[in-house]
């Protein structure tokens, strides 16, 4: 009875994920577009709360800035008006004036960097591939800030 022995190759699931980098297990190996990856249903589901969360986010973030730089200045002006510093206004107006001056020599240019130019690319790039997912990702960043 001549049976033939067959020969199996072995393999160790939780070997293989050990040596394999936690965003290959969440994102799959494949590097395509999530539109060859997800649904319609999904881009839009993930986008919208990636963009609903990041909104959420700047907006607080954006208030606290808002905060604490007006609240600074308040305590500026009630610090100069009691006496505790002096602050030579007319050397803050030139300076800020200087800083226009800087501001509209380089926004005069029009030139951007290759490198900036080239990054500039490539999210014009990923926006084209995954419209849905940044059509999500916008709404849910309006509704984000809204809420």
């Amino acid at each position: 009875a001549g049976a033939k022995e067959d020969s199996f190759n072995l393999l160790d699931l939780a070997e293989y994920t050990k040596n394999r980098p936690w965003w290959r297990k969440v994102f799959a190996p494949s590097s395509g577009s999530s539109a060859e990856k997800y649904n319609v249903a999904t881009q839009l589901v993930i986008g919208g709360v990636t963009g609903w969360c990041t909104g959420f986010i700047f907006q607080k973030v954006g208030k606290l800035a808002a905060t604490a730089v007006g609240g600074g200045f308040f305590l500026l002006q009630i610090a100069n008006h009691t006496g505790y510093i002096k602050v030579d206004w007319k050397l803050v107006e030139r300076d800020v004036n200087k800083a226009k001056q800087q501001l509209k020599f380089h926004s005069s240019g029009n030139k951007m960097s290759p490198e900036v130019k080239s990054k500039v690319d490539e999210v014009i790039i990923f926006l084209k591939k995954n419209v849905i997912l940044t059509g999500g990702f916008a709404g849910g960043f309006l509704l984000g800030m809204a809420s």
